[in-house]
């Protein structure tokens, strides 16, 4: 990508948006465009169609969506279906009307079989059935990979799909009822802590295991793709480790400092066994995660501090 180009990053007030920003201008890109809800309302086609119609942005970062943790997923069921179709249709749709080359659609690892075989490659998609809480999420999100694909495959254009596993990092949404397990796991520790809570519940088993990847390593991996040039299928986005929701909680219990006990709630669901992502097309591509579990836990909590440490319990 040339320094100077107009990288329009939908999204960038997230924690991915706000990463592949910081990413960009970090790495000396002076043309990274952005616009706040209230600026661009991305549910409305018009407004898209014109905004992209007048910047002419030569690249495309889709981060923009509506999401949430499995509660939310399968509470606002018609809202995360309807959102994310409107939003990635209207940017992608957009795009090529306003003769937008290159576009990269961010998804997530919700797109594949519930019960896939693990590792999770990217050829798994569209092999069996979705796990049900978020079913809704997942099928726009699949719908976004193949608009992409068809656009590809009628216009030639090069909008490629990448696929992250479970992130976590600066600027992630600590909300209990809808946030994921990592950032509701740093802010149940941090209000037991200051409680002086004896113990810490945490649903389930802790024998699920599950993949995180920190939010800047994924932004670094979104540029280095595009600086490649790379126009090829889905592409997998993780660390290709895991670890189990137990062993997380206790990573994120030292972190934290909380000196209580860990206990779990086995009467609450596990969900999936496992979550893994093969990421060996990745690598084959010359990338991998850099930051490990226990760093990027800390850096979480940092900014968690930074963000709600007034936070009482």
């Amino acid at each position: 990508m040339d320094k100077n180009a107009k990288i329009f990053v939908a999204g960038h007030r997230g924690m991915v948006g706000s990463a592949i920003v910081r990413r960009l201008q970090s790495a000396g890109y002076t043309g990274v465009t952005t616009r706040s809800r209230s600026e661009l309302d991305l549910l409305d086609q018009r407004a898209v169609h014109a905004f992209l119609q007048a910047e002419k942005p030569d690249y495309i970062y889709i981060a923009a969506a509506k999401v949430g943790g499995i509660q939310a997923n399968n509470v606002y069921r018609a809202d995360f279906i309807y959102q994310n179709l409107m939003i990635e249709a209207n940017l992608i749709h957009g795009a090529h009307e306003a003769g937008v080359e290159k576009l990269m659609f961010l998804g997530s690892s919700c797109i594949y079989p519930k019960m896939a075989p693990q590792p999770l490659r990217e050829d798994a998609l569209l092999t069996g059935l979705l796990e049900p809480t978020n079913e809704p999420y997942a099928i726009a999100k699949i719908a976004g990979i193949k608009l992409c694909d068809a656009f590809n495959a009628q216009y030639s254009r090069e909008y490629i799909s990448v696929m992250p596993t479970n992130l976590y990092g600066p600027n992630d949404n600590y909300d209990l009822n809808n946030s994921h397990v990592l950032p509701a796991l740093i802010r149940k520790a941090h209000e037991a802590k200051l409680r002086g809570d004896k113990n810490l519940v945490v649903w389930g088993t802790g024998t699920p295991m599950r993949e995180f990847l920190y939010a800047d390593d994924l932004a670094d991996a979104c540029v280095y793709l595009m600086e490649q040039g790379y126009k090829g299928p889905l592409v997998n986005i993780g660390t290709g480790t895991d670890v189990t929701i137990r062993e997380l909680a206790e990573t994120v219990l030292k972190v934290v400092g909380f000196q209580g006990e860990l206990t779990f709630d086995t009467s609450k669901p596990d969900g999936t066994p496992r979550k893994l992502m093969d990421v060996s097309r990745l690598r084959g591509l010359g990338w991998q995660a850099r930051t490990r579990l226990h760093e990027g836990i800390e850096l979480a909590y940092k900014d968690f501090l930074t963000r709600y440490g007034s936070m009482t319990a």
